[in-house]
This record gives structure tokens, sequence and C-alpha cells, in this order.
């Protein structure tokens, strides 16, 4: 089976403003094959400090109705250990959304690579923020 690099984004939401309205997009993406979601985990901490991980199977119509029909190719592959790193920077009061994304639509490429016996040796993502100052300056 040809596979694609895997990407793990951390998507803060300050002041636990987390409303799903990403989610819509992620399924867009995955309907598409553009990616395939690996794993996704949800960290949360309170005012006080209090932290809190929820999963796809923890999730409900009230928790997260948007993310409950994402399809998981790996369940548990962001583990317990991930969602405590992110905890520690975490502001209170704030979550994050730990997402891995295989990207399918460079399966090809890798099957083309490997068939070369070429390597990659490096991967450099820009930040979005960086590539919108560059093409605005």
């Amino acid at each position: 089976m040809s596979v694609g690099p895997v990407d793990v984004y951390v998507i803060g939401f300050p002041g636990n403003k987390f409303t799903g309205r990403i989610a819509p997009a992620i399924m867009e993406l995955v309907k598409n094959g553009t990616i395939r979601i690996v794993d996704l985990t949800f960290v949360m901490k309170d005012a006080e400090g209090a932290i809190s991980t929820l999963t796809i199977p923890d999730l409900d119509a009230e928790t997260g109705a948007s993310f409950v029909g994402i399809e998981l190719t790996k369940p548990g592959a962001l583990g317990e250990e991930d969602a405590d790193e992110v905890s520690e920077d975490l502001p209170l009061n704030s979550a994050a959304l730990l997402m891995a994304v295989e990207n399918v639509w460079a399966a090809k490429l890798v099957d083309a690579l490997q068939a070369a016996d070429a390597v990659v040796i490096d991967q450099v993502r820009i930040p979005v923020d960086v590539v919108q100052a560059v093409l605005t300056a």
C-alpha cells in the first residue's frame, strides 16, 4: 500500500473557543483523497489549569458533532504523552487540536522516489503567515 508523509498539527484555540468550524474543510480534503486523518486528540486547559483530553470516540453531538464522522486510519497514534507535551505549553483557558494527517496526494511521489532509489534529504514547511507576507510584499 502506498503511503504519503504524515504531518502533525497542533492547532490552538485561545479562550477554549473551539467551534468545529474547521471540520468541514478537513472533511472535504478527506473526501477528495487529498489527506487521511491518522488520529485526532483534543486537549483542553481550564482557567484553573485542569487538563482534559478527548479523542474521537469520546465525542458526541454536543462536544464535537462536526468531527464525529471523521474516520481515523490509526486511532491512538497520538498517545497520552503527546497530549501531555502539548498541555505543558497550553495557556490557561485554552484548547488545542492535535491532528496527524497523512498527505495522500504525495504517495505517488513517494513511490516514484523509491522506484528511483532516491531519498528525501530534507523537507521544510514554510508557515502560511510567512508565505502571505512574501506574496503581499
